[in-house]
């Protein structure tokens, strides 16, 4: 007997509070540790698509960030939002595609702010088949012709691509009031953790041991600082100035939680 498939469900489109003061405020106890191997990447032919696609895009430093996001993502839906039930490889695909915006290639490419780009890139290669030039950007690096992720074939449902895509497009959109989706306020918590320590209370010291051997910093503070303020010297009126045009980059370089690990 098949099972009719959730994509509200299984793609994390649940809406949810944007508050997450008010979505963490009955995560009072202490979170158990997590390593890394309990939360492993997903081997889907889609999820190895995507990461190798990542690679070729991505420096190694934001690659290791959005590694590191998706752990830490996974440690707090496990402790706070047991009951969330999207898909890790919905997840997975989402940290992977975050950050496509900030590339340089990719900042001058656009007026669109970096999440907004980065989404419609997202969109753009989740669906793509084999003879996509996006597709192709991956069947020709080096990195798919050592990886599954070659198999350029498979794609993802449009549920789920536009669950991601609407996922990064808000993982900036800090704000009290009003609703965001499961997965996209799963994915603001873990970047946000990375990038600032902010709830820092979510995530178990020994995870973050764990994760940042695996996927060191290398100096990711002053790396996304900059970035920030690249961007926002190239487009005043970029999305990430409503964080504070120097009060953002500034959280970044002060993250107290991650600065024994850059």
């Amino acid at each position: 007997m098949s099972t009719i498939l959730d994509p509200i469900a299984t793609y994390g489109l649940t809406a949810v509070p944007c508050s997450s003061t008010l979505l963490l405020s009955t995560a009072q106890t202490t979170p158990p540790p997590i390593p890394t191997s309990q939360t492993p990447v997903p081997s889907t032919p889609l999820a190895q698509r995507i990461d190798a696609y990542a690679r070729t895009q991505l420096s190694e430093k934001t690659y290791h960030h959005c590694l590191r996001a998706y752990h830490y993502g996974l440690a707090i839906k496990r402790h706070a939002f047991p009951s969330w039930s999207f898909s890790d490889e919905t997840f997975f695909l989402a940290c992977l595609l975050h950050d496509l915006g900030t590339t340089d290639k990719h900042m001058r490419q656009t007026r669109l702010s970096f999440e907004f780009y980065a989404a419609f890139l997202a969109l753009e290669v989740l669906q793509s088949s084999a003879g996509h030039p996006a597709a192709q950007a991956v069947a020709g690096g080096a990195a798919a012709s050592t990886s599954a992720g070659a198999d350029t074939g498979a794609t993802a449902p449009r549920e789920q691509a536009e669950s991601v895509a609407e996922a990064i497009i808000r993982h900036q959109d800090v704000c009290a009031e009003g609703m965001i989706t499961a997965l996209g306020q799963l994915l603001q918590l873990a970047t946000l953790f990375d990038n600032t320590g902010a709830n820092g209370h979510l995530v178990n010291k020994e995870t973050i041991d764990d994760v940042c051997a695996r996927y060191p910093r290398l100096q990711w503070s002053s790396c996304f600082a900059a970035t920030i303020r690249k961007e926002n010297g190239l487009k005043p009126w970029a999305h990430s100035t409503t964080l504070g045009q120097e009060a953002f980059p500034a959280k970044v370089l002060g993250n107290t939680l991650m600065e024994p690990y850059e």
